[in-house]
């Protein structure tokens, strides 16, 4: 059986996948439409995945 531990690390994961897709989702609809909120959108969602991928980082040492 999977750990609550695990499971919370692979939805972790994977929202630093979607917010890393997202960001350059917003970087490539900016280069069509030249929407300077995408810029601002797509930095966030890259500060977001930074910030989620340190969380990472330390529940790594939380849990050791």
């Amino acid at each position: 059986m999977i750990r609550l531990l695990t499971a919370h690390k692979i939805l972790i994961v994977t929202a630093v996948i979607f917010f890393i897709f997202f960001a350059l989702w917003e970087l490539r609809g900016y280069s069509q439409t030249h929407d300077g909120w995408a810029v601002f959108r797509a930095i966030l969602y890259f500060f977001v995945a930074l910030g989620f991928s340190a969380y990472l980082h330390r529940l790594k040492r939380w849990y050791k």
